[in-house]
């Protein structure tokens, strides 16, 4: 199936807007890590050159990590399920302890989702392109794990809102890997003979927005990749359009190093200097004076201690004299290097080299990624987190993963911030308000709140499985029906042993009672 409005064209005109945001995050890749966005014919053989300082390197590594472990926290789901009372009594009145958790569940099984299609990976390369080049393009398939493109494989088309309309991905494949059918059409393309040798080609894909559906597919050399066309809605889209900091009216986003490239550049050209002007000053020569008694072949040809004839004012070393020079660029290169480090968060940091990380850590982190970064991690809340929880409950609800609610009735609720915690603010709320109520008496309390519904909350604070743990009321009732039962059998057999002794009291005067009457029946009457 031929596609007269070749997609490959619409990838072509997009690129005039793409090139300038593509040159400067190569700029700013160069000096920091040149592999996240490398220059135009390289391969796998092709040579970077590292920068002479590593402090872009550093910070890139460390602020991606801390904004990895706030995003998608690894100890504790990285949003919260809400549900408004309206919809919370449309549920047929059930205890909010219970729906409480039941969403606590489902948070927990996307977590384990994200656990085991190892997304961590992924998203972390990709937070490394958004703090380099500002941009970065991530598909969650229904199967497998999370790919990410660069900048350099990918157009983009928004409107003056920011929002997505048009997205071109260019990929490389295989001829072998393309379906049947597009082959035999690729050997009769006259383009495909001339340009490939069939074993590579270029595969594009466009998502396209239409009204309030993303319609997608392939095509190669104009020919649609069959099985390649379908639709979603926009809240399930699996492709998910990062920016780092989003600018009004522009298509594509900037980077964090852009920011801050002037210090960067600065620190590179200095670190330079002081390397090439260490080694030429660490470079030792002897001159010896032309007209001097002292001969050359023999200053150089004799051993350490050799005595040899000459005049020692006909030799001296030359030397760069230029240790002042190098200590102000020095006390410079500090300065910056100062800078830099308060920019990317390397001065400061209270995480453990451990394997789990503990609530106030993530807190901390949380905090002073808020402070430092002034809120801007918020566009990857809606950019990045709110549309990979709609996919993971989408495919959740589809396997019959979670339970059946109505439909918009869950509500997803990022939390990020002082609230990197998820649920563990309500354990605060809950235990504040325990101890207000301690001095109204346990027997005031007990009267007063549902203990099973505070139970069921707390466990849903504290990200607590209660299955198996907590009795349900199918439970009591059948142990409250078993203990009625046992305290019946009881009072019977207490009562037929109460009959038993009665009646062993009973016997002996009975027996006496009537040996007395045949002894007076048998004795003689007085006449």
């Amino acid at each position: 199936m031929m596609n007269n409005e070749s997609v490959a064209k619409g990838y072509d005109n997009m690129m005039a807007d793409r090139d300038a945001f593509l040159t400067r995050a190569r700029n700013c890749a160069e000096l920091t890590i040149p592999t996240l966005m490398p220059r135009d014919g390289h391969n796998s053989s092709s040579h970077f050159d590292t920068p002479y300082q590593s402090v872009g390197a550093r910070g890139v590594n460390n602020l991606a990590s801390k904004l990895l472990m706030t995003l998608l926290p690894p100890n504790e789901p990285f949003f919260r399920l809400t549900i408004d009372d309206y919809d919370l009594v449309e549920l047929g009145g059930e205890a909010r302890g219970q729906v409480e958790e039941a969403l606590a569940r489902i948070e927990r099984s996307a977590t384990q989702e994200i656990e085991s299609r190892a997304i961590r990976v992924p998203a972390f390369e990709a937070i490394k392109q958004l703090i380099v080049s500002g941009n970065a393009l991530v598909h969650l398939p229904p199967k497998g794990g999370m790919k990410v493109f660069r900048l350099d494989r990918f157009g983009i088309q928004r409107d003056s809102m920011g929002n997505l309309l048009k997205i071109i991905v260019k990929e490389t494949i295989a001829f072998d890997a393309l379906p049947s059918e597009v082959q035999e059409a690729l050997i009769e393309n006259p383009d495909y003979q001339q340009k490939d040798s069939k074993k590579e080609c270029d595969l594009y894909t466009c998502i396209k927005r239409e009204g309030k559906v993303f319609k997608v597919h392939q095509e190669v050399y104009g020919i649609i990749v069959p099985k390649s066309m379908g639709s979603y809605p926009e809240d399930k889209l699996p492709w998910m359009a990062l920016r780092f900091i989003a600018i009004d009216g522009e298509d594509y986003g900037r980077g964090f190093v852009e920011e801050y490239i002037g210090d960067v550049r600065s620190l590179e050209a200095l670190t330079k200097a002081i390397v090439e002007g260490s080694a030429a000053s660490a470079k030792l020569l002897f001159m010896v004076r032309p007209n001097g008694t002292t001969k050359i072949r023999s200053l150089a040809d004799s051993p350490n201690g050799g005595i040899i004839s000459g005049d020692a004012n006909d030799v001296t070393t030359l030397q760069a004299n230029k240790f002042n020079d190098f200590r102000v660029a020095q006390e410079t290169m500090n300065t910056i290097t100062e800078r830099l480090s308060f920019a990317f968060l390397l001065n400061s940091s209270v995480q453990r080299n451990a394997e789990r990380v503990t609530a106030e850590e993530v807190r901390y982190m949380a905090q002073e990624l808020e402070t430092a970064l002034g809120g801007i991690y918020s566009v990857l809340s809606q950019e990045f987190q709110v549309p990979l929880v709609n996919l993971l409950l989408a495919k959740m609800q589809k396997e019959k993963k979670m339970p059946k609610f109505p439909k918009d009735t869950l509500k997803p609720q990022i939390v990020t911030g002082l609230e990197a915690l998820g649920r563990g603010q309500d354990l605060n709320k809950l235990s504040a308000f325990l101890q207000y109520l301690q001095p109204l008496g346990a027997e005031v309390i007990a009267q007063q709140m549902n203990i099973d519904d505070y139970i069921s909350r707390l466990a849903a604070s504290l990200g607590i499985d209660t299955q198996g743990l907590i009795k349900s009321p199918e439970q009591k009732q059948q142990e409250q029906q078993m203990a009625q039962q046992a305290q019946q059998q009881q009072e019977q057999q207490m009562q037929q042993q109460q009959m038993m002794e009665m009646a062993g009291k009973g016997v002996p005067a009975m027996a006496k009672g009537a040996a007395d009457a045949m002894a007076q029946s048998a004795a003689p009457q007085e006449g």
